[in-house]
């Protein structure tokens, strides 16, 4: 089941575009688990692919950036985000207002494949 669901995160995650956000809330709800905002976290410190899967682009849900962030910590995904585009309203914070993901549903994903 775990290893399903990790899939599945992967799969989300990767439709995120560049210059954009979603938050672990976001990746869960568009998983068809919303009560499992930790568990996609926990999917994407164990990314198997990180050139790939774009996990620098999940922030937390006021935007603020991973101090854990997996591969080189907040300071990795701010400059990986940065190069994006994408602005910060603080040291660790992403401008969520501007640059969230508007993915809504589920639907919304299979309708851009």
């Amino acid at each position: 089941m775990q290893n399903g669901f990790f899939q599945t995160v992967y799969s989300v995650v990767k439709r995120i575009p560049q210059g954009k956000v979603a938050t672990y809330g976001q990746i869960a709800r568009l998983c068809g688990n919303p009560r499992a905002a930790r568990q996609v976290g926990w999917a994407l410190h164990v990314n198997p692919e990180p050139y790939v899967i774009p996990c620098h682009r999940v922030v937390n849900r006021n935007g603020r950036v991973s101090s854990a962030f997996a591969f080189g910590g907040a300071n990795v995904q701010k400059e990986l985000l940065t190069k994006e585009g994408v602005d910060f309203t603080d040291e660790q914070t992403v401008d969520i207002d501007k640059y969230l993901w508007n993915a809504q549903s589920e639907r919304d994903l299979t309708e851009t494949t």
